[in-house]
């Protein structure tokens, strides 16, 4: 039988609100050993996600203080998702397709159910589907210039 997102994901991840500051975000990533921190509203919906890279890029490299921001001020949004009953390959494809390393699950109401990352596809799949997928996440994308 195929598997599907709610047998591989990481179940109740570690999740911020908006008014979150990015000093805290950082703090549960570290508690947590994640790269990414989903942003839900009062009723656990999901509405964004803060990696690591989003801290770095948008306010840490521009000399902003994370104390001073709050998880909507560099949030990734709209969110990709992937619902609780996606058969695995469709979450690699998705993974694949959008070029993330990491995808939250969703159940039926649109709350955070889990995530999923890389490892937890390596560790569940054959060794070539793995290595495909991460050749399709990190390929670059050809730039558009005008």
């Amino acid at each position: 039988m195929a598997k599907l997102a709610r047998d591989v994901m990481t179940a109740d991840p570690a999740c911020c609100t908006p008014q979150t500051t990015l000093d805290e975000v950082a703090r549960l990533m570290l508690q947590n050993d994640c790269g990414e921190i989903p942003v839900v509203d009062s009723s656990n919906h999901l509405i964004g996600v803060v990696t690591d890279r989003d801290i770095v890029s948008r306010v840490v490299a521009e000399g902003k203080n994370p104390a001073a921001h709050t998880a909507a001020s560099c949030m990734s949004q709209p969110v990709v998702t992937v619902p609780a009953d996606a058969p695995l390959d469709q979450v690699v494809s998705t993974m694949e397709a959008h070029q993330i390393r990491r995808v939250p699950v969703v159940d039926g109401h649109g709350c955070c159910a889990g995530i999923i990352a890389q490892a937890d596809v390596a560790r569940t799949s054959r060794e070539r589907e793995v290595a495909h997928l991460v050749r399709e996440v990190s390929r670059e994308v050809a730039q558009n210039t005008h």
